[in-house]
C-alpha cells in the first residue's frame, strides 16, 4: 500500500487552504521531505520544508521543477483556480480556467512521471463533487474532465507501478469559497481523507457524504441528480 512514512511529497498550491493542509500532514504522517510549490512559494521555517516555484500553465517552469525535484515520490494534483466562467459565451476565460484546472496538472504529471515510476510512487488529483455535478458550469467541465483523465492516468500509469488516486469533495473552507456562506467542510478534514484513502491504496476517495450521494447517483435517471430538469417541463 502507498505510505507517506520517508516518501517525497510535492504538493502544487501549496499556498492555499486545502495546500497548507497538505504540506503539514504529509509531515504529520513521516514525510522526510515536502515540496511546497506555488507561483509565489513562501517560506515555511522547517527544514522539512522545501519551497519550490511552479507556475502550472508554464510548461518551463514545470521544466525547472521536476528538474529541481527529480526525488519525488508522492505528487499531490491539488493547484485549482475558479472564475465563474460559462461554456455557453465567452469561451476566452474558459480557456484559461481548463488551463489551470486541466491542461497544468496533465503538464505536471507528465514532467514528474519518471520520478514517480523510479519510485513506484504514488499521484494523488484534487477533483470535487462537482466532477460529476455540473452545477457550476465551466468549473464543473473542467473537472469532469480531469476525472476522466485520471481514469486513464490509472490506467496507464499501473504497468510502471503508479498508485493514482482522485480526491472528491464538497465545499470546503478555503480562499476559493470566501464569498459563500454556507456551511463548509474544513480542510484539515479533508486532507485527513485524502491521506487515509491514499494509505489504504484507494483509487477514488470520497471526502464528505454529499460526494458519496452524487457519486451513488450516477447510476440512477439524470433528472434525479437535476430536478430542475424534471421542472423544466412544466
Amino acid at each position: 500500500m502507498p505510505s507517506l512514512d520517508g516518501a517525497v511529497v510535492l504538493i502544487t498550491g501549496a499556498n492555499g487552504g486545502l495546500g497548507t493542509q497538505f504540506v503539514a500532514q504529509a509531515l504529520q504522517r513521516g514525510a522526510s521531505k515536502v515540496y511546497a510549490a506555488a507561483r509565489h512559494p513562501r517560506e515555511w521555517g522547517d527544514k522539512c520544508i522545501v519551497p519550490l516555484t511552479l507556475d502550472v500553465t508554464s510548461p518551463e517552469s514545470i521544466a525547472a521543477a521536476a528538474e529541481i525535484a527529480a526525488d519525488v515520490s508522492v505528487l499531490v494534483n491539488n493547484a485549482g483556480a475558479s472564475n465563474h466562467s460559462s461554456v455557453l459565451g465567452d469561451l476566452a476565460p474558459v480557456r484559461e480556467l481548463f488551463e489551470v484546472n486541466f491542461w497544468g496538472p496533465l503538464a505536471v504529471t507528465n514532467a514528474f512521471t519518471p520520478a514517480l515510476t523510479a519510485a513506484k510512487g504514488t499521484l494523488l488529483n484534487v477533483l470535487s463533487v462537482l466532477s460529476w455535478l455540473g452545477i457550476v458550469d465551466a468549473y464543473s467541465v473542467s473537472k469532469a474532465a480531469l476525472w476522466q483523465a485520471t481514469n486513464v492516468e490509472r490506467l496507464k500509469l499501473a504497468p510502471s507501478g503508479i498508485h493514482v488516486a482522485s480526491l472528491h469533495l464538497g465545499r470546503a473552507d478555503t480562499p476559493m469559497t470566501r464569498h459563500i456562506d454556507e456551511p463548509k467542510l474544513d480542510p484539515a478534514d479533508v486532507v485527513r481523507s485524502a491521506y487515509d484513502g491514499l494509505e489504504a491504496g484507494s483509487y477514488e476517495i470520497l471526502a464528505d457524504e454529499l460526494s458519496a450521494q452524487v457519486k451513488a447517483g450516477l447510476a440512477g435517471p439524470i433528472e434525479a441528480l437535476y430536478p430542475e430538469l424534471a421542472r423544466s417541463r412544466g
